[in-house]
């Protein structure tokens, strides 16, 4: 019996992962603040927090063992699908990473959400969604809000860098949102949780050793921050949203992900002492505007 033929499909469980995707959304939304905090680099800090997500992970599969309903991979193939969302995970983090180092705290996460754009894009191109006029507006809104975001048309002469690593991170998410979104029809959520996270990790290793000069934090609060990203913000954040995957459509889960942002703006104001000015909140307004409306369409 798959996975798809044991999930309930009542009211009660809509409400359920609904709650799950929203407390998932606002344990990631701390993430930028850990990844700001650590000691090493930003591809090293993604790659901590994907291994150690799996100490968490693992222990709740034992507690587990004998209640998951699925079965477990059998074939090459069943493996390959199973590391597709870790390699998508793996660019995603090094990505916006990188980027949450280059630019604002608020841009990065910003703009690395606006992944239902690209989870209506590919889901036509893969999945034969349908694309609107309805839906190229509220693209072309999103557009113009990351131009006011930016301060204005003359502001995009500059350093724009980060942003479109974060851009580039969005789409690898929207990647990873249609992969498990494929893959909890037939596997638990931890299942796919610990592939993900450990395919994620032998991607990012080398990736990390090759690029940056140390692995390893240096101090306790180093190993705290990088242990807070992974248990936190992956381990608890990433199962909730992939919990929820399996009773909510993806175009609709990845739209509830942009309290990410408004979480990380919040954050980082607080805690880094990033302010918001009156452009660059319009801006981000614009572009939630534009994503809700596209998703409409």
């Amino acid at each position: 019996m798959t996975q798809s033929q044991t999930l309930p499909t009542t009211a009660a469980a809509n409400q359920v992962a609904l709650v799950a995707i929203i407390a998932g959304s606002i344990a990631i939304g701390g993430s930028p603040i850990f990844v700001r905090l650590s000691e090493v680099g930003p591809l090293a800090t993604a790659f901590w927090r994907v291994l150690l997500a799996l100490i968490p992970l693992t222990i709740f599969s034992l507690l587990n063992r004998g209640k998951v309903g699925d079965a477990p991979p059998r074939t090459l193939g069943d493996c390959l699908l199973l590391t597709l969302p870790g390699l998508f995970l793996a660019v995603d983090l090094a990505a916006w990473h990188i980027a949450v180092n280059m630019t604002s705290v608020a841009n990065a996460t910003l703009l690395s959400n606006v992944a239902p754009v690209f989870v209506t894009i590919f889901g036509r191109l893969l999945f034969g969604f349908a694309i609107t006029r309805t839906f190229v507006a509220g693209l072309a809104m999103a557009a113009i809000g990351i131009v006011v975001l930016k301060g204005g048309p003359a502001a995009l002469g500059g350093d724009l860098h980060g942003d479109a690593i974060a851009v580039l991170a969005a789409m690898f998410y929207a990647g990873y949102i249609l992969a498990i979104n494929r893959l909890r029809t037939r596997y638990d959520t931890l299942r796919i949780m610990q592939w993900g996270s450990a395919s994620a990790a032998c991607f990012l290793l080398p990736v990390t050793l090759f690029f940056e000069p140390f692995l390893m934090p240096a101090t306790v609060n180093g190993w705290a921050t990088v242990f807070g990203l992974a248990f936190v913000c992956h381990a608890g954040g990433q199962a909730l949203i992939t919990y929820a995957l399996a009773y909510l459509p993806a175009a609709f889960s990845s739209l509830t992900l942009l309290l990410q942002p408004v979480v990380a703006a919040l954050l980082a104001w607080g805690l880094l002492g990033e302010s918001l000015g009156g452009m660059q909140a319009i801006g981000g307004l614009i572009v939630l505007a534009g994503i809700l409306i596209a998703r409409r369409g």
